[in-house]
C-alpha cells in the first residue's frame, strides 16, 4: 500500500465516531464482537464492519475471537501520517529580519496571504510584498488587479484600496486604470 493510501485509510479509521468508540474500548481490554455489541450498544453487522477495516488498517488484530489494538502500529501510523511538517513561506533572502517574520506568518507556504494583518507595520510589509506581482510601467484594468491580488486572497476589493491607500498604486478616479506607483 502506498503512503498516501495508507494515510487516507488511516483518517478513514479515525474519522468515525463508532471506530473511535471501539478504539477507546480495546485501549483498556481484549474483547470479543459480542462485548463490542454489547458495551457500546452498536448493530453487530456495523461491529463487524468497523472491526474488519480496523483490521484492514492495522491498528487492531484478532486472537482467539478477541480483537486486541496494535498499539505499535497505531502509534506508527499517526506519527508517520501527521509528523510532517507544515510546509511554511519562505521569504526573500534580501529582506529585512522584521518583513521576513511578518511573511512567514501571513502567508501559506504557496505565498497566499493567510490572514491580512490589522497593525499598519505589518500590512506595510505584506503591501510590499505584493506590489511585486506588479510590473511598472504596466496599466491595468480593476478587473486584471482583482485578477492578480486573487491569487493572494479573496478579499481583493479591500487589498487594492490598501494598495492605492498606502501610494503604491494609483488609479483614475474612475478606476478604469491602475498603475503601480515608482
Amino acid at each position: 500500500m502506498d503512503k498516501k493510501s495508507e494515510m487516507l485509510d488511516f483518517l478513514k479509521a479515525m474519522s468515525d465516531a463508532d471506530r473511535l468508540r471501539i478504539i477507546g474500548l480495546l485501549t483498556q481490554r481484549r474483547a470479543s464482537r459480542a462485548d463490542i455489541v454489547e458495551k457500546l450498544n452498536l448493530p453487530l453487522r456495523d461491529v463487524v464492519d468497523h472491526l474488519a477495516f480496523l483490521e484492514f488498517v492495522g491498528v487492531l488484530s484478532q486472537n482467539e475471537d478477541l480483537y486486541e489494538l496494535n498499539d505499535k502500529k497505531l502509534a506508527t501510523l499517526a506519527r508517520d501520517n501527521f509528523k510532517k511538517e507544515r510546509p511554511v513561506y519562505v521569504p526573500a533572502p534580501d529582506l529585512d529580519d522584521k518583513s521576513k517574520k511578518v511573511l512567514k506568518a501571513y502567508l501559506n507556504a504557496d505565498g497566499s496571504i493567510r490572514q491580512i494583518p490589522n497593525q499598519p507595520a505589518k500590512l506595510q510589509a505584506i503591501l510590499n510584498y505584493l506590489i511585486q506581482a506588479f510590473a511598472p510601467d504596466t496599466n491595468y484594468t480593476e478587473k486584471e488587479v482583482n485578477q492578480i491580488l486573487r491569487r493572494f486572497h479573496e478579499d481583493t476589493a479591500g487589498l487594492r484600496r490598501d494598495l492605492v491607500d498606502a501610494k503604491m498604486m494609483d488609479r483614475e478616479s474612475d478606476g478604469s486604470r491602475y498603475w503601480r506607483v515608482q
